[in-house]
């Protein structure tokens, strides 16, 4: 077996399964799960039908690339969604499709990462668990920016010693965060591309919330984007993941995509040709019909909005919580221990949420997910005003 097996540690649902283990909450309270950030919302029926229409497709190997209209279909919207010129994304050479971000985020570690040289990956903390454990299989170290209300829960990229970005050959960002909803301005974004061009290192930009965000009219920044408007005209150094799974709740689809350096990808394409992750016929329709349809992401948005409105006019008042710039999260900060807080809140009121600290790791000097719990907005409307009405109730009871 491959030792490096061995370094990975416990996904953070398995975790929160052994925390739950032998609790048995109120019977007469239904169960309401804010812990994983599975959307709830339905998906929109035109995708199911392009879905359906393209079925005889199955008689098809797909291609690794993806077919010809996918890519021009998400080089299109690209181009619409980050304002860049006509013609900024070649479909050829700056796209690939994916099974989803996290596939992607973890293959794209495996196939750029020279582990010879005793490198680092650079990382958020807390951070999607993909990204550590990427870093291990890859024979990289992890290295940990921690994220704290202190640092507008966004990485000091400043305080990082030269040291360490000498040994950098990946840097791992998402913007907006997951779990914070914090965005990255489009002025670090310049930072982080001047440093990889100095010290030679690869922008792996998790985006997968950016069609998630609070106000319409200023749609969080991508880092295609900022390279564009910096001259940058061949994303040198610079990778995006797009997905389908919150932008159009459908998760269950697996599709996504991978987008910039030219150079990059086609190394990236000739690891996935051997990887063997390629799309299915029926699910590229669909995602093109998805990515063609900005309407239905319009509605999306305001769902969140209300949800985020009526149940932060419950929990405003009792948690130290806000509406975040982006995502569907909530990160609230505590007085005390965020799995203390989440296994006595399933105990009394059947209400799961995610503890800070399994979405993190001690670095440092603190785990700056301690004193967090992690709540997901995805159930329905009811369900979410009826799980902050019991969390109130339990902060309540316990001061």
């Amino acid at each position: 077996m491959n030792p490096l097996l061995d370094t990975l540690q416990p996904y953070p649902f398995e975790k929160l399964a052994r925390l739950k283990q032998g609790i048995h909450p109120p019977a007469e309270l239904q169960p309401i799960a804010l812990s994983i950030g599975e959307p709830k919302h339905p998906t929109p029926d035109f995708i199911g039908a392009a879905l359906c229409a393209a079925l005889g497709g199955l008689t098809q190997y797909p291609a690794t690339k993806g077919l010809p209209e996918l890519r021009e279909g998400i080089a299109q919207w690209l181009t619409r969604r980050f304002a860049l010129p006509t013609g900024a994304i070649d479909p050829d050479r700056h796209i690939l499709p994916c099974n989803g971000t996290r596939e992607a985020l973890f293959a794209f570690a495996q196939a750029v990462v020279d582990p010879a040289s005793k490198p680092l990956v650079v990382m958020p903390n807390p951070f999607y668990q993909i990204y550590e454990g990427a870093a291990l299989l890859a024979g990289a170290q992890p290295y940990f920016l921690n994220t704290t209300d202190a640092t507008g829960y966004l990485p000091d990229f400043d305080a990082v010693p030269a040291a360490v970005w000498e040994r950098c050959q990946l840097l791992y960002i998402c913007s907006p965060g997951n779990p914070t909803g914090a965005v990255i301005p489009a002025g670090t974004q310049r930072r982080l591309l001047e440093l990889a061009e100095r010290h030679d290192f690869i922008i792996a930009a998790d985006e997968c919330y950016s069609e998630l965000y609070q106000d319409e009219s200023a749609p969080p920044p991508g880092l295609l984007q900022t390279a564009w408007s910096m001259g940058h005209t061949e994303f040198r150094r610079c990778v995006v993941f797009h997905s389908l799974s919150k932008r159009s709740n459908a998760p269950g689809l697996r599709s996504g995509f991978v987008a910039g350096d030219a150079n990059v990808l086609a190394k990236f394409l000739l690891y996935r040709t051997y990887h063997g992750c390629a799309l299915s016929v029926p699910v590229q329709q669909a995602s093109l019909a998805a990515w063609q349809d900005e309407s239905h992401v319009v509605e999306n948005r305001a769902l969140y909005r209300r949800k985020f409105a009526a149940v932060l006019e419950v929990l405003g008042g009792v948690l130290d919580v806000e509406v975040p710039p982006a995502g569907f999260y909530l990160w609230p900060r505590l007085p005390g221990n965020g799995e203390e807080f989440a296994r006595d809140l399933f105990a009394q009121t059947n209400v799961t949420v995610l503890p800070g600290s399994y979405l993190s790791r001690e670095a440092h000097g603190l785990n700056p997910g301690r004193q967090h719990v992690r709540m997901a907005l995805v159930a329905p409307f009811e369900e979410c005003l009826e799980a902050a009405g019991r969390i109130a109730e339990f902060v309540g009871a316990h001061g």
